[in-house]
C-alpha cells in the first residue's frame, strides 16, 4: 500500500514495521494483541509485521512476546564507526572524562534532533539512570548545551525550521521556550564559542558544550561536559571547563583537516 498523502512516495507497510520497532524500543516487550492496540491495526496485521521482522532477525519471539534483537546493535555500531566526529573525537572525549571526572558526550544533529554518538563517565560523575539512558534517546536541541552549541553554528533559517518542526517544549523551569530568547542565547554562544545548559534539561545539572566543524566548515556536531551544580560552578563552570572543551574541539578539527589533506 502506498501512502499518497505525502509529497514523496512512501510504503505504508514499511512505515508500520518501523512503528513496530519503535513501540518495542519504548516498551521493551509486547505481545501481538497489545501491539495491535497501540498501533490501531488488526491482530493479523500486527502478527504479520512481527513475523516478517523476526524472519529478518530484527526482533525475537520469546513465548509469544516480542523484543528487539541484538542484531540491531550491528546497524547502530556501523553507523557510529563511520561518523567522522566519533572517529576523531573519541580519544579527546575519553581524556576530558579522565580530567574532569564527569560525563562527556559527543553529539550530532539529525533531522533537528540531538543524537548521542558517544558518552563516557568520569570517576566522580553522578546522574544515574538519566545519564545512562541518554544514548538510547534523541534530545531536543534547545535545552542541552551540546544542542545549543549546534544550533548556534547553523544558519538562522535552519534553526527556524527545527523550531517549527520540533517546537520548544519546556523541560524544567529554566528551559528557554521563547524563539526570541533562544536566538539571543545563540548569539551569545557564537560570541564566546560555547553554550551553557543551566539546569535547563534536568534540575541540579549543568553542562557546557561547543560545536565541532569539519574541513569544509560544516557542523559535524558538538562536545559537552555535564555535572551536578555543586561541581559545575564558579571559575570551573565559567572558565576551566569551557577552555578544555574548546581545546579538545580544536584538536579534533586540526586532526580532521590533516586527515582530509592526506587523502
Amino acid at each position: 500500500m502506498v501512502d499518497t498523502d505525502n509529497k514523496t512516495r512512501t510504503l505504508q507497510t514499511v512505515s508500520t514495521s518501523l512503528e513496530v520497532l519503535s513501540e518495542l524500543k519504548e516498551n521493551d516487550t509486547l505481545g501481538v494483541t497489545e501491539l495491535a492496540t497501540r498501533l490501531d491495526i488488526s491482530k493479523s496485521s500486527a502478527h504479520a509485521h512481527l513475523a516478517t521482522l523476526e524472519n529478518k532477525e530484527l526482533v525475537i519471539n520469546r513465548n509469544g512476546t516480542y523484543e528487539l534483537a541484538v542484531n540491531l546493535f550491528t546497524f547502530g555500531q556501523y553507523v557510529r564507526e563511520q561518523n567522522l566526529l566519533y572517529q576523531h573525537g573519541k580519544s579527546q572525549v575519553d581524556k576530558l572524562a579522565d580530567d574532569t571526572g564527569q560525563y562527556v558526550h559527543i553529539v550530532t544533529e539529525e533531522n533537528g534532533w540531538g543524537i548521542n554518538l558517544y558518552q563516557i563517565k568520569g570517576e566522580t560523575r553522578v546522574g544515574g539512570d538519566y545519564q545512562q539512558n541518554k544514548p538510547q534517546r534523541r534530545d531536543h536541541l534547545h535545552y542541552t548545551a551540546s544542542g545549543k552549541a549546534i544550533l548556534a553554528a547553523l544558519p538562522a533559517d535552519r534553526v527556524r525550521e527545527i523550531i517549527e518542526s520540533n517546537g520548544l517544549p519546556k523541560q524544567t523551569s529554566n528551559t528557554i521556550t521563547s524563539e526570541r530568547e533562544l536566538f539571543e542565547e545563540l548569539e551569545s554562544i557564537r560570541e564566546r564559542g560555547y553554550g551553557y545548559n543551566d539546569e535547563e534539561e534536568i534540575e541540579g545539572f549543568r553542562a557546557v558544550g561547543t560545536a565541532v566543524r569539519g574541513p569544509g566548515g560544516e557542523v559535524l556536531g558538538s562536545l559537552s561536559i555535564s555535572g551536578p551544580t555543586s561541581f559545575m560552578q564558579g571559575d570551573r563552570y565559567e572558565g576551566t571547563i569551557p577552555e578544555r572543551l574548546i581545546n579538545a574541539a580544536n584538536v579534533i578539527e586540526v586532526n580532521l583537516n590533516m586527515s582530509e589533506t592526506n587523502q
